[in-house]
């Protein structure tokens, strides 16, 4: 009987080397949660928000790598890079968009659009008008949370966003790019056609 319990347990000892040798690249982890915390991930589970608790754990990761959250000082300190961000409420911009005369609104967005020229370009490397950066900037504008941007041929269309004054936004898009536009729509989905490239 000792025999075999040798037998078994170099059996269980082969097939937990060849599953651990299977992929080199996935490792196990084991992590201790305070009873809250799993009481929490358990009921976003039981509720349908989360699938299981490995979506969640990489769901975590995409967020705190996609938000930069290694640069904050939490709480209450957030950047992107060298860009210090804060949630705010779409009705305190709206306050503040109504509060603007309406023939800077398209000048104040250029302003924005600039600056966040600036930001993208010092904090991840992009350059705004080249082209084969879109797919990145229009990436980033969504992580931030502008919305969904999306080129077609010569046109830009915005789903969800987040400042719905389409001025403010057709200004933000040419000190972005650098490109001239011609506003479509003035209600989401905001369409916009790019006309030509803007000249120093």
């Amino acid at each position: 009987m000792c025999e075999d319990i040798v037998v078994m347990q170099a059996d269980k000892n082969k097939r937990l080397e060849e599953m651990v040798n299977k992929d080199e690249k996935a490792k196990r982890t084991t992590i201790i949660l305070e009873k809250s915390e799993r009481e929490f991930i358990d009921s976003l589970i039981k509720e349908g928000k989360e699938p299981g608790i490995k979506p969640l754990i990489s769901k975590m990761l995409d967020v705190y790598r996609s938000m930069m959250i290694y640069d904050w000082r939490f709480p209450g300190e957030y950047y992107c890079g060298i860009s210090r961000i804060a949630f705010v409420n779409v009705e305190l911009l709206e306050i503040l968009i109504q509060q603007m005369p309406k023939e800077k609104w398209r000048e104040n967005g250029r302003l924005m659009g600039e600056a966040l020229k600036v930001s993208m370009e010092t904090t991840l490397g992009l350059q705004t008008a080249n082209q084969d950066s879109w797919a990145s900037v229009f990436n980033r504008l969504r992580v931030q949370g502008f919305g969904d941007i999306y080129i077609k041929d010569k046109y830009l269309l915005i789903k969800t966003p987040f400042i719905s004054n389409a001025e403010i936004w057709t200004g933000l898009l040419e000190g972005l790019f650098d490109f001239k536009l011609d506003l479509k729509t003035t209600v989401p989905p905001l369409v916009f056609e790019i006309k030509t490239k803007q000249t120093v």
